[in-house]
């Protein structure tokens, strides 16, 4: 698994194609796709106009909670491969940690064992939703993608992780700006010493921690500067200074939080109504 790749959430279907084909120029071979942004179709387009040899890309794509269960998530996968245009998939997760995540999960083990799918994991599932996960199943995840930026760190999940061998990655690797990420006095002041921009150092922090990260970006030249942060390596007082950062809180909001999870339920409802 590449450990920076490009992430096409927000990425509208009518730019989808021509940023994919875009980041596969610049050199990503990681794509992190899914069911939910509803930009698979023009993800596996892009990828068949690239010429890039299919086994040198890294793709992943998540379940909706909609397609939640034993069999519905098992035909969603399907679907997704269809609208991928390939026969296998890097990467499945369990987009969120609510509904029958358990009998998603079990597709994915059958799929997974059935080769369709190389590995298996979940996202934003928190430090006490992935321990359960990890306890309860047949097959641990491999990944759990989650919230991790400079203001949101995830040190306890980091942790834990470890301990389990699960790979952490970061969506919002920039927290989306929030809260000025990228006018940051610490990570400006660190960014002049190596000659690099704000972004690039809270990629390379986060690369360094060994967490895989995903930038969206839907400008070529911005493409090209993410990916370009494998020539410098920060210090031990960088990383502790980037670490005195951390808030421990969301920038977005709290799966924990119930009025968000009633929320979900009535994005869930509102859908089905309107099929």
């Amino acid at each position: 698994m590449p450990t920076l790749g490009y992430g096409v959430f927000q990425v509208t279907k009518e730019e989808c194609e021509r940023c994919v084909l875009d980041a596969l120029k610049a050199g990503y071979r990681l794509i992190d796709t899914a069911q939910s942004y509803f930009n698979e179709e023009e993800v596996g387009r892009a990828i068949k106009k690239s010429g890039v040899p299919r086994e040198e890309i890294f793709l992943t794509t998540k379940v909706w909670l909609e397609h939640y269960g034993y069999e519905n998530a098992k035909q969603s996968v399907l679907e997704s491969l269809r609208k991928l245009q390939t026969d296998y998939l890097d990467l499945v997760l369990l987009h969120q940690p609510f509904g029958d995540a358990y009998g998603a999960w079990r597709a994915l083990e059958d799929l997974y064992e059935d080769g369709k799918i190389k590995a298996i994991g979940i996202s934003n599932f928190y430090v006490d939703r992935m321990v359960e996960f990890i306890n309860f199943n047949r097959i641990k995840p491999m990944v759990n993608q989650m919230e991790v930026h400079i203001f949101n760190q995830q040190k306890q999940l980091m942790e834990y992780a470890d301990k389990y061998n699960v790979q952490l990655e970061a969506w919002a690797p920039f927290g989306e700006g929030r809260g000025n990420t990228f006018e940051n006095e610490v990570i400006k002041a660190i960014g002049e010493k190596y000659g690099k921009t704000t972004a690039q150092i809270m990629l390379r922090w986060n690369i360094q921690r060994g967490v895989v990260v995903i930038p969206k970006s839907t400008r070529f030249e911005r493409m090209v500067e993410n990916i370009d942060v494998f020539d410098f390596e920060l210090t031990a007082d960088d990383m502790n200074a980037i670490s005195e950062l951390d808030t421990a809180t969301s920038s977005f909001f709290s799966h924990q939080e119930p009025a968000m999870v009633e929320w979900f339920v009535s994005m869930i409802e509102e859908r089905k109504q309107n099929k």
